[in-house]
């Protein structure tokens, strides 16, 4: 039996284990472990066992995942929340839908000191639910808005999952961060977008505004978003700024985050060793799919799968945009039964090759490396919202448990067509997730 055959039918078995609810790193790990004793036999995968998951935990890069996780644990922990979503709805909160507006904006914003959609649509929920409650939203909306602006925690930078593709891609973290820049804002105001249009066209959705504020209240409300503000400069601007690298950059910024939550009272107590507990177990979810994913990738290789597809894709004579759509799709289709972490690790050794084996607008290797990113990265954002799995519509479902499962997919809906123009927008034009790039070279 050829490896390629042996490569599909492990691809099945790893599929039919996902089915079963087996733990994604476990069923990539088991499937990888079979499939290379089935090509190669026993001991040459005791000898990989023995060398190359030490070589993968002890690359530096990743100490940045860690950092980051702790960053994010701190920021959920220290109330930051709660001050964004005041600032945002001070400026829009009088407007027709402008509370829910203002919930994805301050989404975005603890995103960036976050770097985890479920982290965020859970902090964010925990604020802003109640005030769109009170305020009469219809639960559709206000669900629904939520879940989609959860999903700019993985978008807006710095991001775990975008850390994790570079490391695989052998991009600069930096640049990805910049790249995803204008990608997650075009989010941000697309979903606004989406709130706006949905509350002209049901004029009960969006409820009565909030009181429309003075600009003395006003800066008052940014003045108190100071440590979220100072937070991004530094983790940011110190990285651009080329005052740190990006592992220095995630340990000041969690310092800073850790100090911010102390200050507001979230570290008493409990609350800092349920931070570290949050990031170890996070951690170790993490490199266990790792560990997993370098398995399963590594009997691939063995398997010829890979390069057997590549050189399909190749001989059919494709066109480039006929597999790039063809990845998209394979993408929504995961995104259904995986979260986003899962399926970088799982598909970017695949998918990343034929991808940089063929012609987008003339770009170059580096290039089309991280523009590919911020489109799957987009893609794998939907799959956070969409049935049956979307886990930032289950996250929600345990905050708003009086509210159905359909009620809040339902309310997804309409973000999902914001999604949808986004990725085409972004595979037609590039230079939107290349212009802040460019600019700085």
């Amino acid at each position: 039996m050829s490896g390629t055959t042996i490569g599909l039918i492990m691809g099945v078995v790893m599929m039919s284990m996902l089915a079963l609810r087996v733990q994604i790193g476990i069923a990539m790990f088991l499937t990888g472990a079979i499939g290379y004793i089935w090509v190669s036999g026993l001991d040459p995968l005791l000898a990989y066992l023995k060398n190359a998951p030490y070589g993968r935990f002890s690359l530096y890069d990743l100490s940045v995942v860690p950092l980051f996780l702790l960053m994010g644990q701190f920021a959920t922990h220290g109330g930051l929340s709660r001050a964004l979503f005041k600032a945002g709805n001070a400026f829009i909160g009088h407007w027709k839908g402008g509370m829910a507006m203002a919930g994805v904006a301050s989404c975005a914003g603890f995103g960036a000191i976050c770097g985890s959609s479920l982290a965020t649509a859970a902090t964010m929920s925990h604020v802003v639910l109640p005030e769109l409650k009170r305020h009469q939203y219809k639960p559709s909306l206000a669900t629904g808005s939520l879940a989609a602006g959860g999903t700019l925690g993985i978008l807006i930078p710095p991001s775990v999952p975008l850390v994790i593709y570079a490391i695989l891609a052998e991009q600069n973290i930096a640049k990805l961060f910049l790249a995803a820049f204008v990608p997650g804002i075009l989010a941000a105001i697309g979903y606004m977008l989406v709130i706006a249009i949905v509350c002209r066209v049901d004029a009960a959705a969006g409820g009565p505004g909030s009181p429309k504020h003075s600009w003395a209240e006003r800066l008052r409300t940014v003045i108190d978003t100071w440590p979220v503000l100072l937070i991004f400069l530094v983790v940011i601007g110190g990285i651009y700024g080329g005052l740190f690298t990006p592992t220095e950059a995630a340990a000041v910024g969690a310092l800073a985050t850790g100090i911010a939550a102390w200050r507001s009272g979230g570290l008493k107590g409990r609350g800092f060793m349920e931070c570290i507990y949050g990031t170890a177990t996070g951690t170790g979810m993490m490199f266990l799919i790792l560990l997993g994913a370098d398995t399963l990738n590594s009997f691939m290789a063995l398997s010829q799968l890979p390069a057997e597809a590549a050189a399909w894709v190749q001989e059919m004579g494709f066109g480039p945009f006929t597999v790039l759509f063809a990845i998209i799709l394979i993408y929504l289709v995961l995104g259904c039964v995986m979260d986003s972490l899962s399926m970088i690790l799982l598909t970017v050794p695949i998918f990343l090759p034929i991808i940089l084996g063929l012609d987008y607008w003339g770009l170059g290797m580096e290039e089309k490396a991280i523009w590919f990113g911020m489109v799957a990265l987009v893609v794998m954002e939907v799959g956070l919202i969409t049935p049956p799995v979307g886990m930032n519509v289950y996250i929600i479902n345990g905050v708003a448990k009086d509210v159905p499962m359909a009620t809040i997919f339902r309310g997804v809906l309409p973000f999902l067509a914001s999604d949808i123009i986004r990725i085409f927008l972004l595979v037609f034009f590039p230079s939107i997730s290349l212009v802040a790039l460019w600019a700085v070279s």
